[in-house]
């Protein structure tokens, strides 16, 4: 089967980067802990502090599914009409070669 890739973009609120920045990091230990979960790395964009940028690899689309349900993130999902700016823009891409 093939792997699943997803780069995921939040786009913080001026006023709440700080607080995004915490919440985001607070999930990154819990998912690399998940069943599936092969890579997951945040990035913050050097020119634009707002921007905040989770590269992902997981085993399958079914394990990706269950981590979007996890506890975490559905916890950061309540949140995240308070601190981002817009909905987050996130794409799956199958791993060709």
């Amino acid at each position: 089967m093939p792997k699943i890739r997803v780069v995921a973009h939040l786009t913080s609120k001026p006023e709440t980067i700080a607080d995004t920045r915490e919440a985001v990091e607070g999930f990154i230990d819990p998912t690399r802990a998940e069943a599936g979960c092969i890579l997951y790395e945040l990035m913050q964009n050097n020119d634009d502090p707002t921007d905040f940028t989770f590269v992902e690899e997981w085993e399958s689309n079914e394990t990706l599914d269950a981590h979007l349900e996890s506890p975490h993130i559905l916890a950061f999902k309540e949140r995240a009409g308070d601190l981002l700016a817009c909905d987050p823009d996130i794409r799956r891409y199958t791993l060709l070669r």
